[in-house]
């Protein structure tokens, strides 16, 4: 799915969004834009500030100061009216364990109405728990407790799905099956907003992202545009990492120079520069087995913004 940060509808938008409990900013200043029909990505570490924002998007938390629009309307003037199209599941969905699924979302089907007891059915069915809906929610593993979760969500038929969270505690096939239920739900033109801090896979899953820490936003666009630097980023392999780091960290080409447990990874100003470092190395008795571009990932990008924040005076 390719996607235009700026001429997209946005599904959210947040304007100078600023949360504090007491003398600590929570939240300070954010402005969030996130585009309707597509799988959104929202990154930070733990504490940087994600579930404060959303449970002020759901109505749970009041900001000290700022605004928030879901579909183009206000949230503060508009609750009950936006909020019924919204399916939230905030830090880990909770059941009663000795009912069974079906059982789960009847209670709350009871609540909404006809129109979401219609769709219990189909919502077991949609995340694969139709074969289990009779069994006890007290036997299902966590990730079938997160597919629930979002069955019940979609008792609603939400635009907006909010997930904080989603990955945690499940196993590699549980993160399987909730990339691709996410990436299904964004493909029927629902928004699906997911907290993590799991980068990798908002990489995999998500169309966007924004990036969060110590409470502000630091960044936000597709995943193509934040993983885009300006400079130009390589491996390089060699019989002494030392050394080379040593000699490459203090020349004008090289923007930043890291150790990995596989050789040294680089961040040039110029690729035509190279010829001249690979050239310094062995001219200093360094044996050069690689020297290749290295495509940035997220998680390089996410821990250089957070990084470069954290060292601000």
């Amino acid at each position: 799915m390719l996607l235009d940060m700026s001429t997209a509808q946005l599904m959210i938008e947040t304007r100078g969004l600023t949360k504090r409990f007491g003398r600590r900013t929570a939240v300070s200043d954010v402005d969030l834009a996130v585009p309707a029909g597509c799988a959104f990505g929202f990154l930070g570490h733990n504490g940087a500030g994600k579930t404060t924002v959303i449970r002020m998007l759901v109505g749970l938390t009041r900001p000290d100061s700022g605004t928030i629009q879901i579909a183009g309307r206000p949230l503060a003037s508009d609750r009950e009216r936006i909020l019924a199209r919204v399916g939230a599941i905030i830090e880990e969905p909770r059941f009663h364990p000795h009912l069974t699924g079906q059982e789960n979302l009847a209670v709350v089907a009871a609540v909404r109405g006809p129109a979401a007891e219609r769709q219990i059915t189909p919502a077991l069915e949609r995340v694969g728990l139709a074969d289990r809906a009779n069994d006890r929610v007290g036997t299902y593993s966590q990730g079938m407790r997160q597919r629930l979760g979002i069955a019940r969500c979609l008792l609603a038929d939400p635009k907006l799905i909010i997930l904080d969270e989603p990955m945690n505690g499940l196993d590699p096939g549980g993160i399987l099956e909730l990339r691709q239920l996410i990436a299904d739900l964004a493909a029927e033109g629902r928004t699906v907003f997911v907290s993590s801090h799991l980068l990798d896979e908002i990489e995999k899953t998500c169309h966007a992202a924004a990036v969060i820490d110590r409470g502000r936003l630091i960044a936000q666009g597709t995943i193509t545009e934040l993983t885009h630097d300006s400079g130009s980023h390589y491996e390089l392999t060699c019989d002494d990492p030392r050394a080379a780091l040593a000699l490459l960290s203090g020349h004008p080409a090289v923007i930043e120079a890291r150790q990995t447990p596989t050789g040294i990874r680089l961040v040039l100003h110029d690729p035509k520069a190279v010829s001249t470092l690979t050239g310094r190395l062995i001219e200093s008795g360094i044996t050069v087995s690689g020297f290749a571009p290295n495509q940035v990932s997220l998680e390089d990008r996410f821990l250089a913004l957070t990084s470069r924040v954290g060292h601000r005076p």
